[in-house]
């Protein structure tokens, strides 16, 4: 085997696994990925590897148009001991979500 078919042929399995190392990491729990994130100090990574397409694989779900939302539990704003189920809110009317600051 040529040297430089030997050198190809080991960036791509250090390539494949980078990006199954990437996958991997992905669908950790938010605050377990956001550690391992915080350790890539080298925005290359977000340039040699599908960064976006790997997040929709590991971060796409599988809700499409027109399904019912999960039900889930939120904490209300400024108490402590108080939530809210998204489901008690069936049938009443429209509920929107914001997630994130809109200030």
């Amino acid at each position: 085997m040529k040297p430089a078919l030997k050198v190809l042929v080991v960036l791509v399995v250090v390539y494949i696994i980078g990006c199954l190392g990437l996958l991997a990491a992905m669908y950790q729990p938010p605050s377990k990925f956001g550690k391992i994130m915080a350790k890539i100090e080298n925005p290359v990574v977000f340039i040699l590897f599908p960064f976006k397409r790997l997040w929709f694989v590991a971060r796409g779900g599988d809700l499409e148009a027109g399904d019912a939302a999960p039900d889930l539990v939120l904490q209300k704003h400024g108490a402590v001991n108080e939530t809210v189920r998204l489901s008690s809110f069936q049938g009443d009317r429209p509920v929107v979500l914001v997630f994130g600051s809109y200030t």
